[in-house]
């Protein structure tokens, strides 16, 4: 008996330490399996690295073709053929220019991503790669186009003196052109001479070079001699530059048939002597020294009555002008008309050369009218026309304004103008 009970006392502490654990178990605190960290951390799968591209620039050169400059560059013939297509549906491929560049975007395999071309300062050609091929487009390059004035002392030539206001020389070339029919900016400037002017001026935001649009308000003063010019659209939405009075300052003549850079070395006489024949005889023509090449523009606009070469005066273009008048530019080294085509003032003719009996490079020119010859500086041809009534008020209001702005910039820089006059470099 004693036997069993033992065995059944044993057997009933034995459950009871068994629940005792199951309680214990219930009891101590167990960690959270959905905070339980893995052995083994899990890593997100990596995103997949864009392909690598690299970029170069191919230079054009003369004669350079779009289809040769990506065969040089290595471009794969089905690609080429691809991209040149695309191009030439927004863009005509024989433009590309000398001295310019085109950009190449190119993955590791030598496959193109994308080609761009600077067409001019504000456009530029895209070329890019699609699903089915390549796509292109003309797109504009963006900038701002803002009004600023910029005056300056003439020291030696227009081109230097632009360039120490801060501003591009090219913007000389279109004062010029303002003054072109009073001013004859080889021989008429002297040292001391102011100028302002009032331009539209684009700036980019890709950081290349500015460009200038509409010089709308110009000023130069020449040995006291103030001449102004103010751009207005008449009645019928045709531009030009008149005087504060409303006269155009464009007149029947040019004042040169150069553009820049050149003096006149023999003037109009009636008893010069002959640096070649070594005599005395009358030269009826000016000679502007000139380097070769130099272009010859026509003083007017006319028909060309004779382009080829005559005698001592070399190549020669003789122009027939309104009113009686002709000219006549010799020595040319290119001739760029012909017999009976019809030329506009301003439009290049020539080039200066040294044909025919000639020392050296220059332009001989001369002026006729009803066969007579005239001493082409001492002429002063009438304005071509001036503004009907009706446009004067606005153009008066405009052209006040203009002046304020252009007084306001000489008044800024007062200063600093009379220390250029004196030597030191001008600036906007």
């Amino acid at each position: 008996m004693g036997r069993v009970n033992w065995t059944r006392n044993g057997l009933i502490a034995i459950a009871a330490i068994a629940a005792m654990g199951t309680a214990a178990a219930w009891l101590w605190p167990r960690p959270d399996a959905r905070n339980a960290k893995p052995t083994v951390e899990q890593a997100a799968p990596a995103a997949p690295e864009p392909p690598r591209v690299t970029k170069e620039s191919v230079t054009i050169e003369r004669g350079d073709t779009l289809e040769t400059l990506l065969d040089n560059a290595g471009v794969a013939e089905a690609e080429r053929t691809a991209i040149i297509s695309a191009a030439r549906s927004v863009f005509d491929v024989r433009k590309l220019r000398a001295n310019t560049s085109l950009n190449l975007t190119r993955f590791e395999s030598g496959e193109v991503e994308s080609l761009d071309y600077i067409i001019d300062p504000d456009h530029e050609l895209r070329v890019t790669r699609a699903a089915d091929g390549f796509q292109a487009a003309v797109v504009t390059i963006p900038g701002e186009i803002r009004v600023v004035s910029v005056c300056g002392v003439l020291q030696d030539s227009l081109f230097l003196s632009m360039e120490r206001t801060g501003e591009r020389p090219e913007l000389a070339i279109q004062v010029a052109d303002i003054f072109a029919w009073d001013i004859d900016f080889y021989s008429d400037p002297e040292p001391g001479d102011t100028f302002c002017f009032v331009v539209e001026k684009k700036e980019y935001s890709n950081g290349q070079p500015p460009t200038y649009r509409r010089i709308l308000a110009a000023r130069y003063v020449n040995s006291g001699t103030t001449y102004e010019g103010y751009l207005f659209s008449d009645g019928d939405g045709k531009a030009a530059y008149y005087s504060r009075d409303g006269r155009s300052l464009q007149a029947a003549f040019l004042r040169s048939p150069l553009k820049f850079d050149a003096r006149i070395s023999s003037r109009f006489s009636l008893r010069r002597f002959h640096p070649v024949l070594k005599v005395y005889r009358p030269h009826l023509g000016i000679d502007y020294a000139a380097p070769l090449g130099a272009p010859v523009q026509a003083i007017a606009s006319g028909r060309v009555t004779f382009a080829g070469r005559s005698g001592a005066s070399g190549n020669m273009v003789r122009i027939r002008h309104a009113n009686g008048y002709e000219s006549m530019y010799l020595h040319l080294s290119r001739i760029y008309v012909r017999n009976g085509q019809s030329v506009n003032q301003g439009q290049r003719i020539g080039a200066v050369g040294s044909t025919g009996l000639s020392t050296g490079p220059h332009l001989d020119f001369r002026l006729r009218r009803n066969g007579t010859y005239i001493n082409f500086e001492r002429l002063r041809p009438p304005r071509a026309s001036r503004l009907a009534e009706r446009d004067m008020p606005a153009f008066t209001q405009e052209s006040a304004k203009l002046a304020a702005l252009m007084d306001a910039a000489l008044n800024a820089n007062s200063t600093l103008l009379a220390d250029a006059a004196s030597g030191s470099a001008a600036v906007e």
